[in-house]
């Protein structure tokens, strides 16, 4: 599935072609760093969780989820150049190939992080299987690069998106309890881990991503449909909001619905994004459906690019059409 669209991400508005869009400059001017800090945060919280945290899952998880990652991304990104006729971006310096891996890295360590399948390692290598292949299958155009090759980015959060259809397709399959982060802690540690997650997802999202908007919306509008939950059904406010306080729900709302890639860059559209996951996550709760932060994420993710695929198509039949009705002896200008 691709979509050939010439809008901003998080409007739908159709960019001038003299200027830079807002995803084009987020990844020229901050994503490297971002990406970088975040692998460093990433691997780093998996390697105390499994050294002194108490992390359920094997060892073995995260290689097989990271390399897993890594060669779904090689090949999606050679096949690519070779239809592109243009030389892979990881080629060059090791450098290159390290920066070009970042991503995949980050989503092969959440998935295997988040994810819990006991000793079905073969569940979690789909899982990252999935969420890298999804920003190949599942895109839309942003910007207008050389003639007819258009700039491409993915819609879908790749490692919700792994998330998503991995617990939809493997019934054995769940998310990792919440105990694992803090098993191994006491006392005021269990308060200084969460403090240091908040705080280094804050800086990130301050100085990298700009989504702090975001943020302060999901937490605001999901606090607010657990409240409303609460009046409807007379059970207590505390049950609805009892999610907010677990690790599960820190890392989701610092790193993962905050994707600059597949999140608005400009505020109206982040409010409304993430009042939209709290809204369908609310939904879901009433049905009954487990796991609804990563659904809901998926729904609106999806949506969001329909969307945007919708407007570019309206657009560009009313430049067709606006064209059609110039006389062959006038132009454009005239």
């Amino acid at each position: 599935m691709s979509f050939t669209l010439g809008s901003d991400l998080s409007t739908g508005q159709l960019e001038s072609r003299t200027s830079t869009p807002i995803a084009d400059r987020w990844y020229s001017e901050k994503r490297l760093g971002g990406l970088s800090r975040f692998a460093f945060a990433i691997t780093v919280l998996n390697v105390l969780g499994h050294a002194f945290l108490g992390f359920e899952q094997s060892w073995i998880t995260p290689f097989v989820s990271v390399l897993t990652a890594y060669g779904v991304e090689l090949v999606g990104e050679t096949i690519e150049a070779r239809v592109n006729r243009r030389s892979p971006r990881y080629a060059g310096s090791p450098v290159d190939l390290v920066k070009f891996l970042l991503p995949a890295h980050i989503s092969g360590l959440a998935t295997a992080m988040l994810l819990y399948a006991a000793e079905n390692v073969s569940a979690i290598a789909f899982a990252a299987a999935t969420a890298m292949a999804s920003k190949y299958v599942f895109r839309m155009a942003v910007s207008s690069g050389r003639p007819g090759q258009p700039t491409l980015r993915h819609f879908l959060n790749p490692s919700n998106f792994g998330i998503t259809v991995t617990l939809l397709l493997f019934p054995t399959v769940g998310i990792a309890p919440p105990y694992q982060f803090t098993e191994n802690t006491s006392g005021i540690f269990d308060w200084i881990l969460p403090l240091i997650v908040i705080c280094t997802g804050s800086y990130l999202n301050i100085k990298a991503t700009g989504r702090i908007p975001l943020i302060v919306a999901w937490v605001s509008a999901f606090a607010a449909q657990a409240i409303l939950r609460s009046i409807l059904h007379g059970t207590p406010a505390m049950a609805g909001l009892l999610p907010m306080t677990g690790f599960a729900f820190i890392l989701f709302t610092f790193y993962m619905i905050t994707d600059p890639a597949t999140s608005p860059s400009r505020t109206k559209g982040q409010i409304g994004f993430a009042v939209a996951v709290a809204s369908f996550y609310a939904v879901f709760m009433e049905m009954h459906v487990v796991f609804g932060m990563f659904y809901a994420l998926t729904i609106v993710t999806a949506a969001r690019g329909a969307l945007i695929s919708l407007i570019s198509a309206r657009q560009r039949s009313l430049l067709i059409s606006t064209r059609g009705k110039l006389s062959p002896d006038m132009t454009p200008a005239e």
